[in-house]
């Protein structure tokens, strides 16, 4: 019984890479859906899987996350977790998505809501803009956002896992990018998306490009509708699932969910201080975790 994977619009929903993959449940928001009808959604949805892992982004509307927090509450049920995500919306989705990939594998569903954060990890996240003017989510300098009004200016902006902003066609100027094998993902907005293809594609080896629909919050996280957002983050089902089984699991103290981390997403229990030391010393670096799997 796969654990389902759930978002809080269709735009997070990507389309899969391979025929396992599941889809993802989506949970509307308020004004769409009375609470009677999400109640009886996510509980046959629970007793459909099993468990529900739900992500959604940090800047999710307050009456949504409310709806959220109501019906874990009102159906008093510890196999939905409900977890916040501090990501760019196309980097949700991709994260999502590996999720999704994950669930078909004989992992418990602690183990696998856990894997959200070590993904997360793994992702390259970032957008070409035309403007930085308004970009709140990564440091701008004041030399950048007086740049960011010259006629056909272009940044490449990098949002996780380290911040970055780089100049279009600055010498020397690029975007730190993965040093292991990734999938690129693409979602246009309203400029051309030649340098991300063209360029930045190349320059990080990925492994396969994919186009995506651009999510409707994009526009209000990086500022601009003029953008192109990416994500490069692993691709390949196997190897996620291999990274996963190469960091210690541990049964929760709280509710017995087996899990990778420090912390339950199902009750919310933190492990004890010894087996925290225990748990950070088995979680996978990077470039330790995927040795052997750079991009060819």
């Amino acid at each position: 019984m796969a654990t389902a994977i759930a978002v809080t619009s269709a735009d997070l929903v990507l389309a899969p890479l391979d025929g396992r993959t599941p889809s993802a449940a989506v949970l509307q928001p308020p004004g769409e859906q009375s609470l009677d009808d999400a109640l009886a959604g996510m509980q046959a949805l629970v007793e459909q899987c099993g468990h529900v892992i739900v992500l959604y982004p940090s800047s999710l509307a307050v009456p949504h996350e409310r709806r959220l927090q109501t019906i874990r509450s009102v159906l008093e049920n510890g196999r939905i977790a409900l977890v916040r995500v501090d990501l760019p919306p196309l980097a949700l989705a991709v994260l999502a998505r590996q999720l999704r990939q994950i669930s078909v594998f004989d992992f418990g569903a602690g183990v696998v809501g856990s894997a959200a954060l070590l993904f997360s990890h793994y992702l390259y996240a970032g957008a070409l803009l035309n403007s930085v003017a308004k970009l709140d989510h990564v440091p701008v300098g004041l030399k950048s956002h007086a740049k960011s009004w010259l006629p056909g200016s272009q940044f490449g902006v990098l949002a996780s896992p380290t911040p970055q902003l780089i100049k279009i066609g600055t010498d020397g100027a690029t975007l730190a990018g993965p040093k292991f094998g990734t999938y690129l993902t693409v979602a246009q907005g309203r400029i051309p998306s030649d340098w991300v293809t063209s360029t930045l594609a190349p320059a990080w080896a990925v492994q396969a490009l994919h186009q995506a629909e651009l999510p409707q919050e994009s526009l209000r996280w990086w500022g601009t509708g003029k953008l192109v957002e990416f994500v490069a983050a692993i691709g390949d089902t196997s190897v996620l699932a291999q990274l996963v089984a190469s960091v210690k699991r541990q049964p929760c103290p709280w509710c017995g969910l087996e899990l990778i981390g420090e912390r339950c997403v199902f009750c919310s229990a933190s492990l004890p201080p010894h087996a925290n030391q225990q748990s950070r010393s088995g979680v996978v670096s990077p470039e330790a975790g995927l040795q052997g799997q750079s991009a060819e």
